[in-house]
């Protein structure tokens, strides 16, 4: 695997892109563990929509937490989300030192591996629970799929950085998030076509099959992250990295540039938070039925990932390339401040649903392979423990934060809430340019080692 992706490339985007395969072996696995790893998340995710959305309290929650809150005058269908958002939050909490554990007690080979393999089993047990319409089945459903979206996504990217180097990362991660983005397609239409014919429960079925290809993509991939650190002279993932079981956090709060990556990502989560909830809304009074939902939301989906593939492959490789990651991280806040202006003084429910598609594209395309990039320059305990401390418990920290705020500013109206939407996206894009302040001192990529070949040749 060569250093550098070879500039010298025929003209025209797909002879660039084959190109890159034949320069570097490893991004036809990794456009490939991508791509199932997504498609088996969205085949999944229009289900969570409808049963977040669905105006059916008993299909959610267990009878016993019903009556429980029921017996304390609360409502519980009226603050679905809310504690939705807060149980996932508690779950982040104590499976963080669980996480840390693994990845500081095992290597690489084993804990992988673990992590996709718990996702299949628990899968397994969905379409049980879903077959024979087990109560509360929806609560543990999304519960589930939250976790496993925010743990399997991330673990993805942190061994993204062990494959990879700085320069081929900014020149790869568009292509591999376009494949996210093509499994992100095809997962919303799996369902939308065999939703309706073969029911829920089988869903799961084809998501965990989808989850096997990616253990078999990590089985293949695993000898370039080994070839990669040798080369370089770096700790090897093959041994258990070591360290403290809460590293990650604790260098969250000590590190200015984690800092203000995780600012980021918390601000970036109070704008989806804020209209994930008026989204949920429309939905809820648009449409009867847990089917009808599902449709609309794999519709949106649809829509979301169109565009971002679009910019992925005509935009994201040749900005990052040339230009860093400031573009890629600046232009989405600079996209979504125009888009909350608009909403702020017409928050039309038609509006709404374009700043969310724009607003998601923007993030997958650009912003999150931007922010995955900086951690090939880092250390594996900031990859692998400070990069998913942020990306779970500190992103659901804010999704619980703002899901609340946004329960208190609805009381005001739409104008109120995007309003303080449009404040936000300003503070998301402050925290990008301090992030690139601190990015620029990181120190750069050490070189690969010279062959035994290349030493000789050098002193003949």
């Amino acid at each position: 695997m060569s250093s550098a992706p070879d500039h010298q490339v025929p003209a025209g985007r797909v002879a660039r892109f084959r190109a890159a395969l034949a320069d570097s072996p490893p991004l036809l696995w990794s456009f490939l563990y991508f791509f199932c790893l997504l498609s088996g998340y969205y085949v999944l995710r229009p289900v969570r929509e409808a049963m977040a959305a669905s105006s059916d309290v008993e299909a959610v929650f267990p009878p016993a937490l019903i009556a429980f809150f029921a017996d304390r005058g609360v409502a519980l269908g009226e603050f679905t989300l809310q504690f939705i958002f807060t149980a996932v939050f508690v779950i982040m909490l104590l499976l963080q030192p669980v996480y840390g554990w693994l990845v500081s007690r095992f290597a690489r080979r084993v804990f992988l591996p673990v992590i996709y393999g718990f996702f299949i089993a628990t899968l397994l047990g969905f379409y049980a629970m879903f077959d024979s319409g087990m109560a509360g089945r929806g609560l543990a459903f999304i519960l589930w799929i939250t976790v496993f979206n925010l743990f399997a996504v991330a673990v993805f990217w942190s061994f993204m950085a062990d494959v990879f180097g700085n320069a081929e990362a900014r020149a790869y991660y568009g292509y591999i998030g376009a494949a996210g983005t093509i499994g992100a397609f095809v997962g919303p239409v799996l369902t939308r076509t065999l939703v309706e014919r073969v029911g829920i429960p089988n869903m799961m079925l084809v998501s965990a099959a989808l989850l096997v290809a990616c253990v078999l993509c990590i089985l293949r991939l695993r000898r370039y992250a080994v070839a990669r650190e040798a080369g370089r002279g770096q700790a090897s993932g093959e041994k258990p990295m070591g360290g403290e079981v809460l590293a990650g956090l604790k260098l969250v709060a000590r590190e200015p540039l984690l800092r203000w990556l995780a600012l980021m990502v918390v601000l970036g989560v109070g704008i989806g938070t804020l209209l994930y909830n008026e989204q949920n809304r429309i939905a809820r009074t648009a449409f009867a039925s847990a089917e009808e939902r599902a449709a609309f939301f794999s519709t949106l989906d649809l829509a979301v990932n169109s565009l971002t593939l679009v910019v992925q492959l005509l935009v994201t490789r040749a900005l990052m390339s040339r230009f860093g990651i400031a573009p890629a991280l600046l232009v989405p806040g600079a996209a979504v401040i125009l888009g909350f202006s608009i909403l702020a003084a017409s928050p039309l429910p038609l509006m709404v649903a374009i700043v969310q598609v724009v607003t998601r594209a923007s993030e997958f395309s650009l912003a999150k392979p931007a922010r995955e990039t900086i951690y090939t320059r880092v250390g594996r305990e900031w990859r692998y423990k400070a990069g998913a401390a942020i990306d779970t418990v500190i992103y659901r920290g804010g999704d619980l934060a703002f899901v609340w705020l946004h329960k208190f500013l609805s009381a005001f109206g739409s104008n109120v809430v995007f309003g303080a939407g449009l404040l936000i996206a300003s503070g998301m894009t402050f925290s990008a340019w301090r992030l690139l302040k601190q990015e620029a001192k990181l120190p750069p990529e050490r070189a690969p080692r010279p062959a035994a070949g290349d030493d000789a040749a050098a002193t003949a």
